[in-house]
């Protein structure tokens, strides 16, 4: 094995309810072959005192390798991970919500396949797997695996869950990507460009996942999912042509 750091890169706006569950959470974790951590927390511009908590946080907790970054203005969770991709400086990299949705402790399954050194990139899939799921919505649920299976048309891949959250990738690999989408449109385009890359690896493993609903605060909804349907077409389909016809 050859890498020896973990980015955890999170996105934040609005979260002052479970940000300080969530970062005592991954502090907890202990990485498998002592893998190191290092926290990237993105702050979209919140509203409430969600900085402010994290600020505090990153004082009381000068040993961690807890850097914090801030929008001027609110640009959409895209846009956070393109700046956490951009300052991360360890060899792999995952994103993490901040609303407790999925859970830290389960960074060793996705890091597994990567120790053993036959995966670049691993996605956590909610639909596989023995783990709990909290049961929500029907059409949330439909809408995500219709989702899936139209950009794995494109990409030519068999994943079960793209719109996941838990995407670990090599850093470099991210970095390499030039990212362009700057709210939930970041899920199916990493997907189609990772796709693309030669002789990437891609595995899959079955994660939990304890879904909230619009009264916890979630955000993601329908307008976001056409969003993502377009964005398929947009980097699979298009780009794709685009390419071919550029040869």
């Amino acid at each position: 094995m050859s890498f020896q750091k973990l980015s955890i890169i999170i996105p934040v706006f609005n979260e002052t309810n479970t940000i300080l569950h969530l970062l005592d959470k991954v502090l907890e974790v202990k990485l498998i072959h002592n893998l190191k951590k290092e926290i990237i927390i993105v702050d979209d511009y919140s509203t409430d005192n969600t900085l402010d908590i994290i600020n505090k946080y990153q004082k009381e907790h000068p040993e961690t390798d807890l850097q914090v970054f801030s929008h001027n203005f609110n640009q959409g969770k895209g846009a956070a991970l393109h700046t956490g991709i951009q300052k991360a400086g360890g060899d792999y990299m995952i994103v993490q919500d901040a609303d407790l949705e999925y859970d830290p402790e389960e960074y060793n399954i996705l890091l597994k396949p990567v120790v053993d050194g036959v995966a670049d990139v691993v996605y956590g899939s909610r639909f596989i797997g023995g783990h709990p799921h909290r049961i929500l919505f029907f059409w949330h649920s439909i809408g995500n695996k219709f989702l899936t299976s139209v950009s794995n048309i494109f990409s030519n891949l068999n994943l079960t869950d793209m719109e996941t959250c838990y995407k670990l990738m090599r850093l470099d690999v991210a970095k390499s990507l030039q990212l362009k989408e700057k709210r939930f449109g970041f899920e199916p385009e990493v997907t189609q460009k990772l796709a693309r890359i030669p002789g990437i690896r891609i595995y899959e493993v079955g994660i939990s996942y304890y879904g909230r609903s619009y009264e916890d605060g979630k955000k993601i909804g329908w307008k976001d999912g056409f969003h993502a349907l377009f964005c398929i077409f947009k980097y699979g389909l298009f780009q794709s042509r685009k390419n071919k016809e550029g040869k």
